[in-house]
């Protein structure tokens, strides 16, 4: 999987948000300016009806919050780096400084736990990571996370 063919750069951040709720409403909102026919409530709402099933915080600092719409025909990241970490109910009980946040299309369930698996591994790499958790500069941490 080529990150770059579902992440653009301008869905890529540095951010403060501050909580689990402001992450996600950021993430939607990012998502909604890139691709206006999709509402930010929408892809907020997915987002949380997934935190409902159990935290998406994968441990180590890293989530991968995901959701499915019926509105898209192709899977949308969005990648951002929290100066300060927040409280993300992962499943290590620490704080979340990195979150991946992956919308498929309903219908694709396959290519779906395909991409999350594919970043799940590539956040699994300590030089990745340190590189992502050294970088204040959004451009910056797109060319890390897609090369």
């Amino acid at each position: 999987m080529e990150l770059s063919t579902i992440l653009q750069p301008e869905c890529t951040t540095c951010a403060t948000p501050g909580s689990k709720k402001k992450v996600l409403e950021l993430i939607s909102d990012l998502v909604a300016a890139q691709y206006p026919t999709l509402s930010s409530q929408e892809i907020f709402e997915s987002l949380v009806a997934r935190e409902k099933m159990g935290s998406t915080g994968i441990g180590n600092g890293i989530a991968i919050p995901h959701g499915r719409l019926t509105t898209i025909d192709h899977p949308i990241g969005v990648f951002i780096k929290c100066e300060e970490p927040i409280a993300f109910d992962a499943i290590d009980k620490q704080p979340v400084d990195l979150l991946f946040a992956l919308l498929v299309p309903a219908d694709q369930c396959q290519q779906h736990l395909s991409t999350l698996s594919s970043m799940a591994e590539r956040l699994s790499d300590k030089l990745t990571l340190k590189q992502l958790r050294k970088t204040n500069d959004s451009s910056e941490l797109y060319q890390v996370i897609t090369t």
